[in-house]
């Protein structure tokens, strides 16, 4: 019998999983009538077990936390009265780094499991034009960043950042023209956090978190497939390009990784490998970078994108970065490139209220001719997706 209270850090598939092995009474039973090998069930099963441990539930003690998430017993310190029993205890904790990769890489693993080659076929549209590709960029959406509306002035969790995702999604693919390509351009930090213990990698900053961190990327990936599945529509091919962020250095490649998976026997999808901080795709006279942007000065882009990529530099006439990072639209002209910096959807979280941060908050497509360079823009408000018209 496994106990079903850690299906809480389940996701959908493992507790499905653990669900059957109850009913059925043994993993090799379940396994048979789910018709999965039993070694899948098996590990499914035991990832589940682990990440709940790791987040301090333990059957014996009724879910005591003795450490916090993300930490190990180091020792215990015990005070014992004069009639021999336990007066005060202390519990010795340090960082757990191997605990959280191995949990991470377990989360990664069954949602790529979970998904691989399930993507059904859609439709594609009859008619569309070579003249010009659509591109969606995306403004760091923050799957999972949490935001209480006494504290910031609005809620915002996993739910409400993909239904703003998809429904801006919704809105923009009804506005653009029938291109050949449509190209996703996620410019980072995608994910709020990269980790069970909810804080920045490089800082240690704390983070404002929305429910489990394997609910987080299963929402995450679900709303961009969203997305996906409504470019399908619209577009003859799909291209999605996925930039690492400050948020979420190994979310990003483990979202990338998911939706090569699902997509895996649709044609008309192409999942960019997130490996590197800069990405270039070239189309006819175009030449456009992207990059999250907290790694390189903006100024320096048009310099870096001719060091990069001299041969396509020298064949292209319009040349354009795309970032994120600072969640304000900004735009700089340099010398043979156009620079812009684009607004998210998502709401504040606590620190960025406090500090006076009020940015706008939309999502654009912009139309790029084959020729000319940016011929089209349509733009959707946060105020669009919040209104009953």
């Amino acid at each position: 019998m496994i106990d079903p209270r850690i299906k809480e850090w389940a996701t959908a598939r493992q507790g499905e999983y653990i669900d059957a092995v109850n009913q059925y009474g043994s993993i090799r039973k379940a396994a048979k009538i789910l018709k999965v090998d039993h070694s899948t069930v098996g590990k499914s099963v035991r990832a589940a077990g682990r990440r709940a441990a790791l987040a301090g539930y333990s059957p014996e003690h009724d879910m005591t936390k003795t450490v916090p998430d993300g930490f190990g017993v180091k020792g215990v310190s015990t005070l014992y009265g004069d009639d021999g029993q336990v007066k005060v205890q202390w519990v010795k904790s340090q960082r757990n780094e191997q605990d959280l990769y191995e949990a991470m890489k377990e989360a990664i693993a069954s949602l790529v499991e979970d998904v691989h080659g399930q993507a059904k076929p859609i439709k594609a549209p009859k008619r569309t034009t070579d003249q010009a590709m659509t591109l969606y960029p995306m403004g760091d959406p923050h799957i999972g960043m949490y935001a209480w509306s006494e504290e910031c002035g609005e809620d915002f969790d996993c739910d409400i950042a993909r239904a703003n995702l998809s429904g801006a999604m919704a809105r923009l693919v009804g506005c653009a023209p029938n291109t050949d390509i449509g190209t996703i351009i996620n410019v980072g930090d995608f994910f709020h956090a990269d980790n069970l213990n909810n804080s920045t990698m490089r800082s240690g900053n704390p983070l404002d978190v929305d429910t489990r961190w394997p609910r987080v990327l299963e929402l995450g990936v679900l709303a961009m497939r969203d997305c996906i599945d409504m470019a399908l529509r619209k577009h003859k091919e799909v291209k999605v390009i996925n930039a690492i962020g400050n948020h979420d250095d190994h979310s990003s490649v483990m979202l990338s990784m998911c939706l090569s998976a699902f997509y895996h026997n649709e044609p008309r999808v192409t999942i960019e490998k997130t490996i590197s901080k800069f990405h270039y795709v070239e189309f006819h006279k175009n030449l456009l970078g992207v990059t999250h942007g907290d790694t390189v000065k903006m100024q320096d882009l048009a310099g870096l994108m001719s060091v990069d990529k001299p041969e396509a530099w020298g064949r292209t006439q319009h040349r354009y970065w795309l970032t994120g990072h600072i969640h304000h639209r900004q735009l700089w002209e340099q010398p043979g490139c156009l620079v812009e910096s684009f607004r998210t959807l998502a709401g504040k979280d606590s620190y960025h209220s406090a500090h006076g941060y009020r940015a706008g908050r939309d999502m654009v497509c912009i139309v790029i001719d084959k020729d000319h360079g940016e011929v089209e823009r349509h733009r959707v408000d946060i105020s669009m997706l919040n209104s009953d018209d």
